[in-house]
């Protein structure tokens, strides 16, 4: 299938009903602010027989009814909505904080992590709560957001073999990302911590605690803190 080019941005079929637009081969913010600008203006002007819209860290792909639009056709449809990018803001980002409980058995992985890198398990937090994450895409299960903004000094592989079960609010690392997970999930991503917030709840107008652009911080607590805001 041919790729095409729109300036910086390129279209590439990922299926018959399904079309990838690239804003950039690597994560940045740039690129991230250019999705969400994308998704925003097709949430204010839809385009019709667009069915789903899943963005990630520097693409958006674009799910479509094949009955309605062609690869050709939805290009040519969403070219004026890129030449648009640039004309408008973005709301100004959430800022959330997550309350953690590090290393012992809410984080398995932090011994490891820290030893791999040379520093003390305290030196490692410190480090993890240092920074400010920007929510670049929600996926994997509902509620769990990939989290860029990890220092360079924390990152660290995935574990060479997945757990089969992830406890709901481990907070863990791998490459230069972190993240939560909402749910008891298999999962491959090193475990420094655990919070008490319910990542997602379907009650919730606003089922997911995180959305895209929201910027995050996370503080550490004691265990004790911990069970006294698990069971509040």
């Amino acid at each position: 299938m041919a790729t095409s080019e729109h300036g910086t941005v390129q279209f590439r079929p990922a299926s018959d009903n399904s079309l990838l637009i690239y804003f950039d081969q690597h994560i940045s913010l740039a690129a991230h602010q250019q999705v969400a600008k994308l998704l925003r203006l097709l949430e204010l002007q839809p385009i019709s027989g667009i069915a789903n819209l899943h963005p990630a860290y520097c693409s958006v792909l674009v799910k479509f009814d094949a009955l309605k639009l062609r690869h050709d056709d939805l290009e040519t449809r969403l070219r004026p909505y890129l030449d648009r990018l640039n004309e408008g803001s973005l709301p100004e980002p959430r800022h959330r904080e997550i309350p953690v409980c590090y290393g012992g058995e809410y984080g398995p992985d932090l011994a490891e992590v820290s030893d791999t890198h040379s520093l003390s398990a305290q030196q490692a937090i410190d480090l993890h709560v240092s920074a400010t994450y920007i929510v670049y895409f929600l996926g994997f299960v509902p509620g769990f957001a990939y989290l860029g903004g990890l220092p360079d000094a924390l990152v660290t592989p995935r574990l060479p073999r997945p757990r089969r079960r992830v406890p709901p609010g481990s907070v863990g690392i791998a490459g230069h990302q972190s993240g939560v997970y909402p749910f008891a999930t298999p999962g491959g991503w090193r475990l420094i911590g655990r919070t008490p917030l319910a990542m997602f709840r379907p009650n919730r107008p606003a089922m997911s605690f995180l959305s895209i652009g929201d910027r995050v911080r996370f503080t550490p607590i004691s265990p004790e803190r911990f069970a006294a805001l698990e069971n509040a």
